[in-house]
């Protein structure tokens, strides 16, 4: 049975964790999220005076980190369809070179070729159409810049695997709900979502297949996350 990702569903559960969102990630990650977004600003680091775009923004985490890698001196825009969310990222900013907008990832409004990185962390899995959200990140990334997404994955060591996937499925969604209630079971939607959401070898490849080439994956933390990074063609190769 698929999950459910339809946007309102997603949009509601969003909405209803919101005010708890930033600590239950920090709690129920044991802070090692910090350090992914550390390692994701470093691995895609930006260059050059265009601005950056993060998709799937919540609460803004992975925008904030962007700026304070350029100093300030970058544009950065953090987009997400979830008004909630983008209320709690809004009172976090305090420079004006960070804006925050609401938009649905499979209907960015941008140009083409604007951003020399558009980034998602732990959201892409959220977008309904996957290859659909993909796509309009690449149309709005420069030619030669780069497209980031960071996620969830399976660890590959079978006795790590094992322990996390108990924890994971169910220790985390209990946690989850007692600390954060909501109607739609965020918590164990999480779980769920991950497992039918691609990894590894099959997540690079379909991102090439979108329109990046030479996507990488760099797993993280024995595999829980997996941070991967491609790059859009040149104009003079750009796939049509």
């Amino acid at each position: 049975m698929n999950v459910d990702k339809t946007g309102s569903r997603v949009q509601q559960m969003f909405g209803e964790i919101a005010p708890r969102y930033d600590f239950m990630n920090h709690f129920l990650s044991g802070g090692v999220d910090y350090y992914w977004r550390w390692r994701t600003v470093r691995k895609v680091a930006p260059a050059g005076e265009a601005p950056i775009l993060d998709v799937c923004t919540g609460t803004g985490d992975l925008a904030i980190s962007y700026l304070k890698k350029t100093g300030g001196k970058t544009q950065v825009i953090g987009a997400d369809f979830t008004h909630d969310m983008l209320k709690l990222a809004l009172k976090k900013n305090n420079s004006a070179a960070l804006n925050f907008l609401e938009a649905d990832t499979q209907q960015l409004p941008f140009a083409d070729n604007q951003f020399q990185i558009v980034s998602v962390s732990f959201g892409l899995r959220n977008v309904s159409d996957t290859r659909q959200g993909l796509k309009e990140m690449i149309r709005v990334c420069q030619p030669g810049g780069q497209v980031a997404v960071l996620e969830f994955s399976m660890p590959t060591n079978p006795l790590f695997r094992a322990s996390y996937q108990f924890y994971f499925r169910h220790i985390l969604p209990k946690m989850g709900q007692l600390l954060a209630r909501n109607r739609q079971s965020a918590y164990n939607y999480l779980p769920e979502s991950v497992s039918e959401f691609p990894y590894g070898k099959e997540l690079a490849d379909l991102m090439d297949e979108c329109g990046l080439q030479g996507t990488r994956w760099y797993p993280l933390t024995f595999g829980i996350a997996t941070l991967y990074v491609g790059t859009k063609p040149e104009l003079s190769t750009e796939r049509k």
